[in-house]
This record gives structure tokens, sequence and C-alpha cells, in this order.
């Protein structure tokens, strides 16, 4: 009895220690783009954006005028992929299909990105070796646990952004 208690207290102090972390964490938006629809006030609420550079073939550095939009707001701006597909870092990707994302990215906002974060949170192990080679700070699982992550298409059909809310 007294082993089933130590360990429903443990739990019980991981949770509020978790719900704690994200409280004071910083909180972020996923799947930034033009061609996804976006709330305006998940803007005002986040700090950190994660852009995907090429959605749907368009290039985000060709709309200078949401790349200026995006840099007003003051926010961390992070790279979320190259194009957002299904599963695109688990599938093994090269160094030029990379570079072409970080050129896109860096002739949108006028420098380059130090932060990446996969689409769906899926990496092959060649591909972390891949991000890790030109110098960008990979963020995946833990920080979706440890961080507030909004969507701008709040399609999920498990994590809509009112439930983010409550944790």
């Amino acid at each position: 009895m007294k082993k089933k208690r130590i360990i429903i207290l443990i739990v019980i102090s991981l949770i509020l220690v978790l719900f704690f972390v994200r409280l004071l964490n910083s909180r972020e938006l996923d799947d930034v783009t033009p061609g996804i629809q976006c709330d305006s006030a998940l803007y005002s609420k986040v700090d950190v954006l994660w852009v995907i550079p090429d959605f749907n073939n368009t290039d985000i550095s060709k709309n200078k005028e949401w790349c200026d939009y995006i840099l007003s707001l003051n926010k961390t701006i992070g790279m979320h992929g190259v194009t957002h597909e299904y599963n695109e870092f688990k599938t093994d990707r090269n160094q030029e299909y990379l570079e072409g994302g970080l050129e896109i990215f860096q002739n949108c906002f006028g420098f380059k990105v130090t932060e990446f974060k996969p689409p769906q949170i899926k990496i092959s192990l060649n591909n972390k070796k891949l991000i890790k080679e030109n110098n960008l700070f990979l963020k995946a699982s833990i920080n979706q646990i440890t961080h507030k992550v909004y969507h701008c298409n709040d399609s999920d059909p498990l994590v809509k952004n009112w439930f983010v809310n409550l944790f």
C-alpha cells in the first residue's frame, strides 16, 4: 500500500512539474506560411514561429510583404521542414535539398536560420546528422512536450489548439 502511494505521489509530482515547465517555457506556432490560413490571434500569443519555406511549391521569399510582416512580429523564427510533406524528414534528404530550404528562408528574412523542427516531429538518423552538419539546432519530441505548440491549420484530430491551452 505504501509503494502505491509513493508511485501515485511521483506521478502527480511529474505532472505538476510538466505543467509548470510548459507554463514558463516559450509558446510556439507551427506551420507558418502564406499558404496556410492562420488566426492572427495566434501570432500575438506565441514567442516562436516555425516557418515552412516552400509549402505547395510556393517560395515564401517571393512574397516580400508576407516576409516583412512576419519579421515585424519580432518573434524567434525557425524552419519547419522545407515543403512540410508527410514524413518529409523521415525520408533521407541530401545537402542540396536542405540548402534549397535554407536559401529560401534567408532570402525571405535576411538571416540564416539557426533552429530546425521536422514536420510531424519525425526525422531519420541520417537527417539528424545532416541538420547538425549544417549547424542547425534540432527541436523534436521533447520540445513538443515541454512547450505549448499551436498550429495554424488546427486540423490535428488528437491535439487541437484549445487543448494546448489546457496544459
